[in-house]
């Protein structure tokens, strides 16, 4: 049987939230122990930041009704902040280039 639309919108069964909750609690538990297990360096903050991602995804999928959304919807949603991404990206490049150069010019004398 098919979600019957409502006057007050779709309803969801009860399954789908606890299964999200119970993922969440598993995500932040693994971030957790992240920190417990002292992992250090690149590795930790690679985890962290996965686990992070990966609780805004569901989040927004199933909290914000994304994933029930028109593929145009979600991509004017999404795509914005992943641009931005690349050109924050860019942005660290252009400045770890502009760094080195600079350092070369002034130690240069």
């Amino acid at each position: 049987m098919a979600h019957a639309a409502t006057p007050e919108g779709q309803q969801h069964p009860i399954r789908l939230y606890l299964m999200v909750w119970g993922s969440l609690f598993i995500l932040s538990a693994c971030s957790y122990l992240v920190d417990y297990f002292q992992l250090q360096g690149m590795l930790r903050w690679m985890l962290i930041l996965l686990f992070m991602a990966l609780k805004a995804g569901l989040i927004i999928a199933v909290f914000m009704h994304m994933a029930w959304e028109r593929v145009a919807l979600a991509y004017a949603i999404l795509l914005p902040p992943l641009v931005v991404l690349v050109f924050v990206g860019i942005m660290a490049f252009e400045a770890d280039y502009t760094l080195f150069t600079r350092e070369a010019f002034f130690r240069g004398g």
